[in-house]
């Protein structure tokens, strides 16, 4: 079974996401969007088609909860349900909460340090 394929996004918190977001567009180049992220897709030809996020949250996000890291990796994944079974039986500390959206399938394991790491499924 393959675990994780690739970096699917950084997350990470900011005092001022905006504010950020557009240093780095003004002077690194990154293609923000309106929603504060910017999109680098990858997979030329011969190479599947993907992409990864990278995106600034707000300071007082819970998103990364229950670590209080500044920051959570988002790896992808092939099958997020074995996945998350084969970690269970090997004792990691994988949180309950699963969730589905357009955006493919998310869960969340914790790792030794505390810090939340994100996997993801992509749709399709």
């Amino acid at each position: 079974m393959k675990r994780v394929t690739g970096i699917g996004g950084i997350f990470f918190k900011a005092a001022d996401p905006k504010a950020l977001s557009a240093w780095y567009r003004d002077h690194l180049g990154l293609d923000t969007n309106d929603w504060g992220g910017a999109i680098f897709p990858w997979g030329g030809e011969g190479s599947a088609k993907g992409m990864t996020i990278w995106s600034p949250f707000a300071q007082d996000t819970d998103y990364m909860a229950p670590s209080t890291a500044s920051f959570m990796i988002n790896f992808r994944v092939d099958d997020l349900d074995a996945l998350l079974t084969v970690l269970r039986t090997e004792g990691c500390n994988v949180l309950e909460r699963t969730e589905t959206s357009e955006q493919g399938k998310f869960g969340w394991v914790i790792d030794p340090e505390g810090n939340k790491v994100e996997l993801w499924q992509p749709p399709g």
